[in-house]
């Protein structure tokens, strides 16, 4: 099994040993400090998720489902939200600069 957080050749990535892509299911997943930067996570749902302190630098989250997630103080420059739903999340502290939130 590849090392925690690293990346895969088809885009996925490994977290905690677990396998993290585009479209997955990661309600109420713990992913305090996680590395996901340059993640595909594409219509993810990361619903009630803990998100703290992660590095989502340049990652895709376009279309993913975030509400009530926990991004305090996660480092989000340069993510794609395009068209994600961000309602109820925690963003204290949380880096936003240079992503793209257009539709």
């Amino acid at each position: 099994m590849p090392s925690s957080d690293a990346p895969s050749t088809d885009g996925s990535r490994v977290v905690f040993g677990f396998t993290i892509e585009a479209g997955a299911d990661l309600t109420g997943a713990s992913l305090a400090y996680a590395d996901l930067s340059g993640a595909d996570l594409s219509g993810a749902n990361l619903t009630d998720a803990n998100l703290y302190g992660a590095n989502l630098k340049g990652a895709n989250l376009s279309g993913a489902v975030l509400t009530g997630t926990t991004l305090t103080y996660s480092n989000m420059t340069g993510a794609d939200v395009t068209d994600a739903n961000l309602v109820d999340a925690f963003t204290y502290g949380a880096i936003l600069t240079d992503g793209t939130v257009q539709r």
